[in-house]
């Protein structure tokens, strides 16, 4: 066959109708096939669709959100009493805080100049002629003077540098770590409101007046089952759900993921609309990560500005806030009840296949199930009255029982 009488035949073809041929087929495995697919379907429309997901409901996913966040505590450090405006960063904040588990001072620095650090790449050198001046080294701590100096009180020398001397790695003091800092807490204050349905939650806990309200904030700590509505949470037990030890992270310090969950059926009442809580290293690498930063404190010494430089590694929370609300509506029931009614057809299409694949005698349930119905010719009028002409001459009466 060319393509000119294939694309022909495809283009006659496609005027085509078809239209479906009931057949029943005394299967016994057929039938069965056919009803446990049909109890499938019907049962994933059924449990999955309408009842797990809800698929009756109007649904919002991104809801408008506030968070606000404090540190709250005291811990003894060597002869000090630290307070929040000392290990927490900021000492209020929205959904990101961090508070400060460990940290390696260096103290009484002075701009001027310094040997390099030396696991600095070149900065170990012999003569002047190793170094060269002006050159900045990002990985090091300042420019370079041209000089080649001795390393402190080292025999070997490296680079001179301008910066803040003494360098940190050759000067710092590291501290211990705040290990009464797994008793700090944190208030976590959460709102969140679902404009489209016009419903506004928080996660405290409604009290009778204001005073109440204060007593039981400074009193309560959060509980799933007790109390789900209190928004302190220790850092102990944040790093206990995170599944991560706490004496590591003062080491470290470490990025945990506060996740904060509204999944709210406003077919109920609204108070039944709760939060839940979960927790999570958000560390990209864990086996290798850290958190720390550095900052600054400013003085002036003998008409000399100087500095003490902080570097603080602690544990930074990340509080992030996700919303789901449901309310039934009539156009997304509708909606998904044609779809559930049209995929029951999936069942007679599988069976279908099995049928004219699988099953025996499959040619005959073939023959049977397809018809194909051709137009027939319109005889014309002459070639009929010619017809009944030449019957009428040999055959004297047509009414006597003759069917034509």
């Amino acid at each position: 066959m060319g393509l000119r009488e294939f694309i022909k035949d495809y283009f006659l073809g496609f005027w085509d109708y078809e239209t479906p041929k009931v057949m029943v087929v005394k299967n016994r495995t057929l039938g069965v096939i056919y009803r446990a697919v049909q109890f499938l379907v019907i049962t994933y429309f059924i449990w999955y669709v309408f009842i797990s997901q809800k698929a009756y409901q109007e649904s919002e996913t991104r809801p408008e959100s506030s968070v606000y966040t404090l540190m709250k505590g005291t811990a003894v450090h060597g002869d000090d009493v630290l307070d929040t405006a000392e290990y927490a960063q900021p000492s209020e904040g929205g959904d990101v805080i961090s508070t400060i588990l460990r940290r390696e001072v260096t103290y009484d620095q002075k701009q001027g100049t310094c040997a390099e650090y030396y696991k600095v790449a070149n900065a170990n050198c012999t003569t002047d002629a190793d170094c060269v001046e002006g050159e900045v080294d990002f990985d090091g701590h300042g420019r370079r003077t041209g000089k080649c100096v001795q390393y402190y009180n080292h025999t070997f020398k490296t680079c001179e540098i301008q910066t803040w001397c003494p360098i940190e790695e050759y000067a710092v003091v590291r501290e211990p770590a705040l290990v009464e800092a797994i008793n700090f807490t944190v208030f976590i204050r959460n709102s969140i409101h679902f404009p489209r349905f016009k419903v506004l939650r928080g996660n405290i806990k409604d009290a009778s007046n204001k005073r109440d309200m204060q007593k039981y904030l400074s009193k309560c700590h959060y509980d799933e089952e007790k109390e789900p509505y209190c928004p302190n949470f220790r850092l102990g037990f944040i790093a206990n759900q995170a599944r991560e030890n706490f004496s590591e992270l003062c080491r470290t310090g470490g990025v945990i993921g506060v996740f904060i969950n509204w999944q709210c059926n406003l077919d109920l009442d609204p108070s039944h609309c709760k939060p839940t809580y979960s927790f999570r290293r958000l560390d990209l690498d864990q086996a290798n990560s850290s958190y720390y930063y550095r900052f600054a404190k400013y003085y002036s010494k003998d008409g000399v500005e100087s500095r003490t430089l902080i570097k603080a590694y602690g544990i930074r929370l990340d509080v992030i806030v996700h919303g789901h609300a449901g309310k039934f509506s009539p156009i997304p029931t509708i909606i998904s009840t044609v779809t559930a009614m049209t995929s029951v057809g999936i069942c007679t299409i599988i069976c279908d296949w099995i049928m004219l694949t699988f099953i025996d005698k499959n040619e005959v349930y073939s023959d049977r199930k397809f018809d194909e119905v051709i137009k027939e010719p319109k005889v014309p009028i002459s070639t009929e009255l010619s017809f009944i002409n030449s019957y009428g001459s040999n055959h004297s009466d047509l009414s006597e029982g003759v069917p034509l």
